[in-house]
């Protein structure tokens, strides 16, 4: 470990590439390689639902629940965290155990089989604590190790190094899917039925032995995400402090992070523009997250694909329209708020995802889902900025901004859990994902109406 000198230029590098290390968890796990394979294992059976502690749970309403379960922890114990973070301790140890806990659930997640289903729902479950959890200290660090003038382009480096790296190696993985004769897998086995003549035989050998190849490429796709996420962040943390401010940890400064969330309540009442735009923001954030964690297992369920192949290559290529396409709402988004304010934009904005929610009621066919994706990538970037900095601008001048910035992440948090709940629970009962999503367009439309009550001035 080297000491180096807030300010550094390369204690404030080795601080963003932790975004390089960790964004393959966001992008290959949560939204891409991940739910294909887990709507993959299940068709293998030729099943929808299993049995989960005694219930019978369709497979997609069990994912979504596990993942509302997931972010309820993270919720509970995010303010806990920060009050440890804030205040001192070893952050660097912290963030090293939930950065090694969700790496090491990634890897895990190579054995998740309907055979172990409890094992490969407990990786997917830790993964996910892991990632998060570790986020908070490392946006602790930044304070730490920035000044404030530098403070919007070090975390502007973090988030454009972690769009890199996941791409990167989402691409390296989407070639062992889809071609993993190319790396050793083995799709031999297929010629002994070749030998019996029948062309029909010989091609559903093959496209039987391809996918199970594809499937195996997948498990090792979760594998390079863990090794990535810990080789990479070595870096971050040779250079990152041990000890920050060297305090001891009491009583009072673990639940730090909760008092901290109550006075920012208490607060609320004074500041009436803040008050109504955080119940917009809380209403319409839950479904823009829930739509973005069910897309891809949205996508894999209710598309009907031609093959399981096409399926794969088809959805993975959505992700990375939906990736790409964010970019530039982001920067059209910025635009328009600079013309028309932040807040008729947002609501804007909440109206193209009411629409983009019908419409996705009645998509079927794979071109048409290219298209939503589309859209979605359009106003998924521009909602998640323009919403945080709008937070931003309403906040008080003379108040702490880590108080209300902490209970805006918890509120965002809680938001999911309502939502993907919802959204299961929804699923479940319904038999359809598509009830679901359609359903969660009323949630936009109050944010719009709620929008339209918070004081333009």
């Amino acid at each position: 470990m080297m000491n180096l000198e807030k300010g550094s230029k390369k204690l404030g590098n080795a601080w963003a590439f932790y975004d390089w290390a960790n964004s393959v968890y966001n992008l290959v796990i949560s939204s891409a390689i991940f739910p294909i394979y887990y709507g993959a294992i299940f068709k293998i059976r030729g099943i929808e639902s299993i049995q989960f502690l005694g219930v019978e749970v369709k497979n997609t309403a069990l994912i979504s629940f596990v993942t509302a379960f997931a972010f309820l922890i993270v919720a509970a114990i995010s303010p806990l965290l920060s009050g440890i973070a804030d205040f001192a301790g070893n952050k660097k140890r912290f963030m090293q155990f939930f950065c090694y806990l969700g790496a090491f659930s990634c890897i895990g997640l190579s054995f998740f089989t309907i055979d172990n289903f409890y094992f490969g729902v407990l990786c997917f479950f830790f993964g996910l604590i892991g990632f998060w959890g570790s986020l908070v200290f490392y946006n602790s660090y930044l304070p730490d190790i920035a000044y404030p003038e530098d403070q919007d382009k070090l975390s502007a480096k973090g988030y454009s190094l972690g769009y890199i790296g996941s791409v990167i190696l989402l691409l390296f993985n989407l070639a062992m899917v889809m071609k993993p004769g190319w790396f050793g897998f083995d799709l031999s086995i297929a010629n002994n039925i070749m030998k019996s003549g029948n062309l029909l035989e010989i091609e559903r050998a093959q496209q039987i032995v391809k996918d199970a190849a594809s499937l195996k490429a997948m498990q090792y796709s979760f594998v390079s995400v863990g090794i990535w996420w810990i080789v990479f962040s070595q870096y971050t943390f040779y250079y990152l402090p041990k000890n920050t401010i060297n305090k001891k940890i009491t009583k009072n400064v673990i639940f730090n992070g909760y008092k901290e969330l109550k006075k920012v309540w208490a607060q609320l009442s004074e500041n009436i523009i803040l008050k109504k735009y955080l119940k917009s923001f809380f209403v319409y954030s839950m479904a823009v997250q829930t739509v973005m964690l069910v897309a891809t297992y949205f996508g894999e369920q209710e598309i009907l694909w031609k093959s399981d192949s096409e399926r794969t290559t088809g959805l993975i290529i959505s992700i990375l329209v939906i990736q790409i396409v964010a970019v530039f709402g982001a920067i059209m988004t910025s635009k328009f708020s600079e013309e028309i304010g932040n807040i008729k934009t947002l609501i804007i904005i909440n109206s193209i995802w009411a629409v983009i929610c019908v419409f996705a009621f009645f998509v079927t066919e794979p071109i048409h889902f290219y298209l939503t994706a589309g859209f979605v990538g359009l106003v998924m970037g521009g909602i998640q900025s323009l919403s945080r900095s709008t937070y931003s601008k309403f906040l008080p001048k003379t108040e702490d901004t880590t108080s209300y910035f902490s209970f805006y992440d918890v509120a965002e948090k809680i938001g999911i859990v309502i939502g993907m709940g919802i959204f299961a629970t929804i699923d479940q009962f319904s038999g359809s994902m598509r009830n679901a999503i359609v359903f969660l367009a009323v949630f936009f439309i109050m944010g719009v109406f709620l929008l339209t009550k918070v004081p333009k001035e």
